[in-house]
């Protein structure tokens, strides 16, 4: 049995420690406003970032203060969080302790671990260099420079073949991202980048979405996949199922179709390569050294605790949990999604808060684990998945309505819009999706790299 101890008459106000600012990290700062609690939240960035617009970024859609925002300013009106941009590099459950990159060790009497996910190669690392994934602003900005270079190499090749490398796009993954990425490439390839090149069509560009199941958007109904598939196609993106990514390289990609005697390897041509295929749980999983799923993600209780310690609290994209579905009997494991981080943070933030209660602290309490499906485990609530392939195009599933085309369309940017972090990311989001309807530009095309200082040379002095 998990046995919480309390210290008993504690001199300070409990202290909770969060690590990871992204969705379900703020989530949970935001739901202990107010609470007697000294909180401290941990993050290696300074900025609480709005992933899913992330791909528009890395086209050169939207600017990067437009979806992210400084975790200080977010947090200046909460007197009880202090803010430390800093790494975490060790946990000792025993002690309550962390420790810190920078040589502190913070002690807690609570600790919430929202720590997110990072890109999977499934054990083909090397791949990394060659098929960036898409999980930070640093990654967005090398694939913008990356996307836009192709271009510019290609006009400055002398050699056709040369120029086809460079304006081959390959996305490997056909979920939400892949898919996103794979039409945006082609509305740029196609419409933004129009007339403005002299040796080459930008038009001519060709983008492939690779994925390995047998249909685009996995998650979303049969309906709904064929619908997406379509106006993928519609907007010129080639789209191959059942396709086996075996090999990447500087060159291009190799991919496998079919199985045993009707296997046939094809080799694909292509200098840009994106990698939206797998996801892995953060590092700092293996840390509180407990079980872990395959991939890598930390095994939780109903409550969200780790085994053996209640006040040990993992949750998005870190926390493999299931949830009871509406029929109250049927479990079925939480996605790794951002409305998911946002319930987790508030559920933890609530546990932690009803064991402050008067009548339950401070006497120690012997809390068995909590079964997923048990009255008062956290429930997941599912309003819906979206996708949106490109302009007028997006596919919605809310359950009892499932709809695609433009109004689907209409829908994920009203949405993402009410979701954004702020007033002002919300007003320039919405001035530059309105501007890019009506003039099909992208005005955040600047690559900035940099550049090594020429040796100075020493002036030669007459007499």
């Amino acid at each position: 049995m998990n046995t919480f101890i309390s210290t008993g008459q504690p001199a300070a106000r409990p202290r909770v420690l969060i690590i990871g600012c992204g969705f379900g990290g703020l989530a949970a700062t935001r739901a202990l406003a107010g609470a007697p609690v000294d909180i401290t939240v941990i993050d290696r960035s300074n900025h609480h970032l709005f992933q899913p617009l992330l791909y528009q970024v890395a086209t050169a859609g939207l600017s990067a203060p437009s979806i992210a925002a400084p975790i200080r300013h977010m947090l200046r009106g909460q007197r009880n969080v202090t803010v430390l941009m800093v790494e975490v590099c060790g946990i000792d459950r025993q002690q309550g302790r962390v420790q810190l990159s920078d040589g502190q060790s913070l002690g807690y009497d609570y600790l919430i671990v929202a720590a997110g996910a990072t890109h999977s190669y499934f054990g083909r690392d090397e791949w990394a260099a060659h098929a960036p994934g898409l999980k930070t602003l640093q990654d967005a900005f090398a694939l913008r420079a990356r996307v836009l270079k192709a271009f510019e190499q290609a006009e400055s090749s002398p050699d056709p073949a040369q120029q086809r490398a460079c304006l081959s796009f390959v996305v490997i993954g056909a979920g939400p991202t892949g898919v996103e990425m794979a039409g945006t490439l082609a509305e740029i390839a196609r419409h933004t980048l129009k007339n403005e090149f002299r040796r080459i069509d930008p038009a001519s560009a060709r983008v492939l979405l690779l994925e390995g199941s047998p249909r685009v958007l996995q998650a979303l109904p049969p309906e709904l996949s064929a619908k997406a598939e379509a106006q993928l196609r519609a907007l010129g993106v080639e789209v191959r199922t059942g396709c086996r990514v075996v090999g990447i390289d500087a060159g291009g990609v190799e991919v496998q179709t079919g199985e045993g005697a009707v296997a046939a390897t094809e080799r694909i041509a292509a200098r840009t390569v994106v990698w939206a295929a797998g996801v892995a749980a953060s590092p700092l999983g293996r840390m509180l050294d407990v079980p872990l799923d395959r991939a890598g993600r930390v095994v939780v209780d109903g409550r969200l605790n780790i085994p053996g310690h209640p006040e040990v609290f993992v949750i998005g994209d870190l926390a493999a949990t299931q949830s009871r579905q509406s029929d109250g009997r049927t479990l079925k494991p939480v996605p790794g999604v951002s409305p998911a981080a946002k319930q987790m943070g508030a559920y933890a933030a609530a546990q932690i808060l009803q064991s402050l209660h008067p009548l339950q602290a401070p006497q120690a309490q012997v809390l068995p684990p909590l079964p997923a499906d048990a009255p008062g485990a956290f429930r997941y609530r599912d309003y819906g998945a979206l996708a949106t392939i490109g302009r007028k195009a997006a596919v919605a599933d809310l359950g009892f309505l499932q709809f695609s085309g433009y109004f689907a369309w209409l829908f994920w940017l009203f949405v993402h819009i009410y979701f954004l972090i702020g007033f002002r990311n919300r007003l320039v989001v919405l001035m530059d999706w309105a501007w890019a309807y009506w003039s099909f530009q992208r005005y955040a095309r600047v690559v900035a790299e940099p550049v090594d200082p020429a040796p100075s040379a020493s002036p030669s002095i007459k007499p």
